[in-house]
């Protein structure tokens, strides 16, 4: 079981780990062994996810997430298997913490009246800046 929050447990037969090769450091170990790791986790799907935590992880995840609703996270940080395995179920982790978390409510306010006027007061300073730039015609055509 890999505990995300007090409430929200997933079983660990949810997820389904495959091993890639790895780019990046490692020499020629990179082109011999797969120790990248590809997560997987149907996330539409799970009964582990309550649907209000579900929904959220799914507008979250949405460049990650495929049509089917499998969460895909790709983890090759590390030059070990095991490193990278962590890393993964880490990130898996955190983005259902995030999804589990109430979004604040943004209540709408109303600009005082003195930051209206400090607004109106900076343009009006600025109008008159670029109005001594501005060079004017003399009288004489010149």
């Amino acid at each position: 079981m890999i505990f995300i929050t007090p409430t929200i447990s997933i079983d660990e037969s949810e997820l389904k780990l495959e091993f890639i090769r790895s780019s990046g450091p490692g020499g020629q170990n990179v082109n011999k062994v797969s120790t990248a790791v590809q997560l997987r986790f149907d996330a539409i799907n799970s009964p582990s996810l309550p649907v209000h935590v579900r929904q959220r992880l799914i507008s979250l995840a949405k460049g990650r997430i495929t049509e089917n609703g499998i969460l895909i996270i790709e983890a090759r940080r590390f030059r070990t298997q095991g490193a990278n395995r962590q890393d993964a179920i880490e990130r898996l982790i955190e983005l259902i913490r995030k999804a589990a978390e109430k979004p604040l409510i943004r209540y709408q306010t109303r600009p005082t009246l003195a930051s209206k006027k400090r607004r109106l007061e900076t343009k009006h300073l600025r109008s008159a800046t670029k109005q001594l730039r501005s060079r004017k015609p003399d009288e004489n055509g010149d």
